[in-house]
């Protein structure tokens, strides 16, 4: 029984991280101006950029749903 539950509360917290980081990540790459037209002019910047953002979105993300 207490499987069920804790397998049942990890998948939803997944679930939430997962959706958050989507969300933080699209809001990031807006505010900095990470678009298409950067990735299709310098595809190293572009994946710099990304995975940046990605890593911090990750931290908050992180912290805002798993270290409390």
């Amino acid at each position: 029984m207490l499987e069920d539950r804790l397998t049942e509360h990890l998948n939803a917290v997944d679930d939430e991280a997962q959706e958050r980081m989507g969300i933080l990540v699209r809001q990031m790459m807006e505010k900095q101006g990470v678009t298409e037209e950067l990735k299709a002019r310098d595809q190293m910047e572009w994946v710099r950029a990304v995975n940046s953002i990605r890593n911090a979105a990750e931290e908050i993300v992180l912290k805002e749903l798993v270290y409390i």
